[in-house]
Protein backbone atom coordinates (compact mmCIF):
# COMPACT_ATOMS: atom_id res chain seq x y z
CA UNK A 1 0.00 0.00 0.00
CA UNK A 2 1.29 3.39 -1.00
CA UNK A 3 0.70 5.99 1.70
CA UNK A 4 0.89 9.97 0.75
CA UNK A 5 1.30 11.43 4.25
CA UNK A 6 0.67 15.45 4.01
CA UNK A 7 -0.03 18.40 6.39
CA UNK A 8 -1.26 22.20 7.15
CA UNK A 9 1.57 22.33 9.51
CA UNK A 10 4.38 22.38 7.16
CA UNK A 11 7.40 19.58 6.23
CA UNK A 12 8.96 20.19 9.83
CA UNK A 13 6.06 19.62 11.95
CA UNK A 14 6.41 17.76 14.97
CA UNK A 15 2.68 16.50 13.74
CA UNK A 16 4.16 15.02 10.68
CA UNK A 17 6.85 12.70 12.41
CA UNK A 18 3.72 11.37 14.31
CA UNK A 19 1.92 11.06 10.95
CA UNK A 20 4.85 9.15 9.20
CA UNK A 21 5.35 7.08 12.18
CA UNK A 22 1.81 5.85 12.25
CA UNK A 23 2.14 5.13 8.32
CA UNK A 24 5.09 3.23 8.38
CA UNK A 25 2.93 0.74 11.03
CA UNK A 26 0.97 0.46 8.06
CA UNK A 27 3.25 0.25 4.97
CA UNK A 28 6.63 0.51 3.86
CA UNK A 29 5.74 2.44 0.95
CA UNK A 30 5.57 5.89 2.34
CA UNK A 31 6.01 9.35 0.85
CA UNK A 32 5.71 12.97 2.51
CA UNK A 33 4.80 16.10 0.17
CA UNK A 34 4.20 18.83 2.44
CA UNK A 35 3.97 22.63 2.36
CA UNK A 36 7.23 23.99 3.13
CA UNK A 37 5.87 26.71 5.62
CA UNK A 38 2.86 26.54 7.83
CA UNK A 39 -0.39 26.88 6.26
CA UNK A 40 -2.77 26.28 8.93
CA UNK A 41 -6.08 28.17 8.28
CA UNK A 42 -5.64 27.78 4.68
CA UNK A 43 -8.53 25.91 3.83
CA UNK A 44 -8.44 24.66 0.21
CA UNK A 45 -7.10 27.62 -0.76
CA UNK A 46 -5.43 26.68 -4.31
CA UNK A 47 -2.17 28.90 -5.42
CA UNK A 48 -3.07 30.05 -8.89
CA UNK A 49 -1.09 33.28 -9.40
CA UNK A 50 1.96 32.41 -8.46
CA UNK A 51 3.88 28.94 -9.63
CA UNK A 52 5.03 25.37 -7.62
CA UNK A 53 7.64 25.27 -6.31
CA UNK A 54 8.78 21.71 -5.09
CA UNK A 55 12.30 21.27 -2.90
CA UNK A 56 13.23 17.50 -2.51
CA UNK A 57 14.59 16.42 1.04
CA UNK A 58 14.90 12.47 -0.40
CA UNK A 59 13.41 10.11 -2.43
CA UNK A 60 10.29 10.22 -0.31
CA UNK A 61 9.80 13.68 1.06
CA UNK A 62 9.17 16.97 -0.71
CA UNK A 63 7.91 20.03 0.44
CA UNK A 64 5.88 22.28 -1.90
CA UNK A 65 6.15 26.20 -1.77
CA UNK A 66 1.84 26.35 -1.17
CA UNK A 67 -0.89 25.13 0.60
CA UNK A 68 -1.75 21.27 1.49
CA UNK A 69 -4.29 21.42 -1.58
CA UNK A 70 -1.02 22.27 -3.87
CA UNK A 71 0.81 19.65 -1.94
CA UNK A 72 -1.38 16.90 -2.73
CA UNK A 73 -2.14 17.76 -6.19
CA UNK A 74 1.57 17.90 -7.22
CA UNK A 75 1.61 14.34 -5.36
CA UNK A 76 -0.83 12.95 -7.50
CA UNK A 77 -0.58 14.89 -10.42
CA UNK A 78 3.27 14.59 -10.81
CA UNK A 79 5.42 13.60 -7.75
CA UNK A 80 4.12 9.48 -7.86
CA UNK A 81 2.43 10.24 -11.11
CA UNK A 82 4.33 6.92 -12.00
CA UNK A 83 1.82 5.53 -9.37
CA UNK A 84 -0.72 7.04 -7.06
CA UNK A 85 -1.07 6.44 -3.67
CA UNK A 86 -3.69 4.38 -2.27
CA UNK A 87 -4.58 6.17 0.93
CA UNK A 88 -3.98 9.74 1.94
CA UNK A 89 -3.26 10.82 5.76
CA UNK A 90 -3.49 14.47 6.32
CA UNK A 91 -2.00 15.63 10.02
CA UNK A 92 -1.32 14.91 12.46
CA UNK A 93 -2.45 18.31 13.29
CA UNK A 94 -1.19 20.00 15.81
CA UNK A 95 -4.23 20.97 17.49
CA UNK A 96 -8.64 19.73 17.45
CA UNK A 97 -10.42 20.58 14.27
CA UNK A 98 -14.01 19.64 15.12
CA UNK A 99 -17.22 21.50 14.57
CA UNK A 100 -17.12 24.72 12.49
CA UNK A 101 -12.95 24.51 12.20
CA UNK A 102 -13.32 21.68 9.47
CA UNK A 103 -14.40 24.42 7.13
CA UNK A 104 -11.07 26.57 7.06
CA UNK A 105 -8.69 23.99 8.22
CA UNK A 106 -5.74 22.67 6.23
CA UNK A 107 -5.34 19.98 7.52
CA UNK A 108 -9.32 18.92 6.62
CA UNK A 109 -8.24 20.33 2.72
CA UNK A 110 -5.12 17.81 1.95
CA UNK A 111 -7.55 14.95 2.85
CA UNK A 112 -10.57 17.15 0.49
CA UNK A 113 -7.89 17.20 -1.95
CA UNK A 114 -7.27 13.69 -2.39
CA UNK A 115 -10.99 12.36 -1.30
CA UNK A 116 -11.42 14.73 -4.50
CA UNK A 117 -8.88 13.14 -6.43
CA UNK A 118 -10.43 9.60 -6.10
CA UNK A 119 -7.95 8.76 -3.37
CA UNK A 120 -9.36 7.44 0.33
CA UNK A 121 -8.05 10.06 2.39
CA UNK A 122 -8.18 10.46 6.29
CA UNK A 123 -7.58 13.66 8.04
CA UNK A 124 -6.00 13.03 11.85
CA UNK A 125 -5.82 16.47 14.43
CA UNK A 126 -4.71 16.04 18.29
CA UNK A 127 -6.87 18.28 20.95
CA UNK A 128 -4.66 20.74 22.77
CA UNK A 129 -6.96 22.57 25.40
CA UNK A 130 -4.35 22.87 28.14
CA UNK A 131 -0.95 24.49 27.85
CA UNK A 132 1.09 21.41 28.43
CA UNK A 133 3.18 20.17 25.73
CA UNK A 134 1.27 17.96 22.83
CA UNK A 135 0.55 14.36 24.02
CA UNK A 136 1.88 12.75 20.71
CA UNK A 137 1.93 9.35 21.83
CA UNK A 138 -1.91 9.33 21.97
CA UNK A 139 -2.01 9.26 18.15
CA UNK A 140 0.76 7.13 17.72
CA UNK A 141 -0.99 4.57 20.05
CA UNK A 142 -4.12 4.80 18.49
CA UNK A 143 -3.61 5.65 14.91
CA UNK A 144 -2.36 2.43 13.33
CA UNK A 145 -5.45 0.67 15.03
CA UNK A 146 -7.99 2.90 13.93
CA UNK A 147 -6.50 2.97 10.17
CA UNK A 148 -6.81 -0.45 9.63
CA UNK A 149 -10.00 -0.51 11.26
CA UNK A 150 -11.26 1.94 8.49
CA UNK A 151 -10.12 0.47 5.81
CA UNK A 152 -11.63 -2.87 6.47
CA UNK A 153 -15.05 -1.55 7.00
CA UNK A 154 -14.53 1.18 3.84
CA UNK A 155 -16.04 4.61 3.27
CA UNK A 156 -17.60 6.36 0.23
CA UNK A 157 -15.91 7.77 -2.68
CA UNK A 158 -17.16 11.48 -1.69
CA UNK A 159 -16.62 11.07 1.94
CA UNK A 160 -13.14 11.83 4.12
CA UNK A 161 -12.96 10.75 7.40
CA UNK A 162 -11.95 13.03 10.27
CA UNK A 163 -10.32 11.50 13.25
CA UNK A 164 -9.55 14.09 16.20
CA UNK A 165 -7.44 12.20 19.38
CA UNK A 166 -8.55 13.35 22.76
CA UNK A 167 -5.81 15.68 24.95
CA UNK A 168 -5.41 13.06 27.22
CA UNK A 169 -1.95 10.43 27.30
CA UNK A 170 -2.68 6.91 26.12
CA UNK A 171 -3.76 5.32 28.98
CA UNK A 172 -6.39 7.77 30.15
CA UNK A 173 -8.30 7.47 26.23
CA UNK A 174 -11.99 6.87 27.35
CA UNK A 175 -12.50 4.88 24.40
CA UNK A 176 -13.62 5.69 20.15
CA UNK A 177 -17.26 7.13 18.90
CA UNK A 178 -18.54 7.50 15.66
CA UNK A 179 -19.64 11.20 15.94
CA UNK A 180 -21.35 13.95 13.58
CA UNK A 181 -20.45 17.58 12.86
CA UNK A 182 -20.91 19.54 15.98
CA UNK A 183 -21.45 23.33 16.59
CA UNK A 184 -20.22 25.78 19.21
CA UNK A 185 -22.54 27.85 20.95
CA UNK A 186 -20.31 30.74 20.93
CA UNK A 187 -17.70 31.89 18.30
CA UNK A 188 -13.96 31.58 20.03
CA UNK A 189 -11.85 33.03 17.32
CA UNK A 190 -10.93 36.69 18.23
CA UNK A 191 -9.27 39.68 17.13
CA UNK A 192 -6.38 41.17 18.96
CA UNK A 193 -5.04 44.20 18.55
CA UNK A 194 -0.85 45.09 19.56
CA UNK A 195 1.76 48.01 18.41
CA UNK A 196 4.82 47.28 17.22
CA UNK A 197 8.05 49.41 17.88
CA UNK A 198 7.44 52.29 15.63
CA UNK A 199 3.88 52.76 16.80
CA UNK A 200 1.92 50.58 14.22
CA UNK A 201 -0.96 49.03 14.51
CA UNK A 202 -1.18 45.02 13.82
CA UNK A 203 -2.99 42.32 14.85
CA UNK A 204 -3.44 38.33 15.98
CA UNK A 205 -6.22 36.35 15.18
CA UNK A 206 -6.47 33.55 18.03
CA UNK A 207 -9.20 31.24 19.92
CA UNK A 208 -10.44 31.66 23.16
CA UNK A 209 -9.90 28.06 25.21
CA UNK A 210 -13.63 28.46 26.40
CA UNK A 211 -15.52 25.23 25.86
CA UNK A 212 -19.07 24.96 24.63
CA UNK A 213 -21.66 23.10 25.43
CA UNK A 214 -22.54 20.45 22.52
CA UNK A 215 -24.99 18.07 22.48
CA UNK A 216 -24.06 13.91 22.80
CA UNK A 217 -23.10 12.48 19.74
CA UNK A 218 -20.62 15.08 18.54
CA UNK A 219 -17.22 15.87 17.83
CA UNK A 220 -17.27 18.10 20.38
CA UNK A 221 -18.56 16.08 23.15
CA UNK A 222 -16.66 12.89 22.27
CA UNK A 223 -13.57 15.01 22.59
CA UNK A 224 -14.17 17.20 25.75
CA UNK A 225 -14.61 13.69 27.02
CA UNK A 226 -11.82 11.64 26.36
CA UNK A 227 -12.68 9.94 23.50
CA UNK A 228 -11.33 9.40 19.86
CA UNK A 229 -13.83 11.06 17.88
CA UNK A 230 -14.41 9.84 14.00
CA UNK A 231 -16.62 12.11 11.82
CA UNK A 232 -16.97 11.08 8.45
CA UNK A 233 -17.59 14.38 6.64
CA UNK A 234 -18.55 15.68 2.62
CA UNK A 235 -18.87 18.29 0.32
CA UNK A 236 -22.69 18.12 -0.01
CA UNK A 237 -23.25 21.47 1.85
CA UNK A 238 -26.79 22.24 0.53
CA UNK A 239 -29.58 22.62 3.26
CA UNK A 240 -31.59 20.11 2.60
CA UNK A 241 -35.26 21.66 4.29
CA UNK A 242 -33.63 25.48 2.83
CA UNK A 243 -34.15 23.60 -0.68
CA UNK A 244 -37.52 22.09 -0.12
CA UNK A 245 -38.90 25.90 1.17
CA UNK A 246 -37.27 27.47 -1.35
CA UNK A 247 -38.38 25.46 -4.14
CA UNK A 248 -41.89 25.88 -3.32
CA UNK A 249 -42.16 29.26 -2.93
CA UNK A 250 -39.61 30.40 -5.88
CA UNK A 251 -39.48 27.28 -8.71
CA UNK A 252 -41.71 28.10 -11.71
CA UNK A 253 -41.37 30.91 -14.22
CA UNK A 254 -39.00 33.60 -13.73
CA UNK A 255 -40.74 37.17 -12.92
CA UNK A 256 -39.21 40.69 -12.39
CA UNK A 257 -39.24 41.87 -8.69
CA UNK A 258 -40.76 45.69 -8.97
CA UNK A 259 -39.51 47.69 -5.88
Amino acid sequence: MRILCTNDDGVHARGLESLVKIARALSDDVWVVAPQEEQSGAARSLTLAHPIRVRKYDDRRFAVSGTPTDAVMMAVSKLLADRRPDLVLSGVNNGQNLAEDVTFSGTIAGALQGMTLGVPSIALSLARFSRETARWATPETYGPGIIRRLLDVGWPQDVVVNVNFPDRDPDDVAGVEVTRQGQRDAFSLYTEERQDLRGGTYYWFGFSDRLSDPPEGTDLRAVYEGRISITPLHLALTHADSHRALSAALNGPARRERG
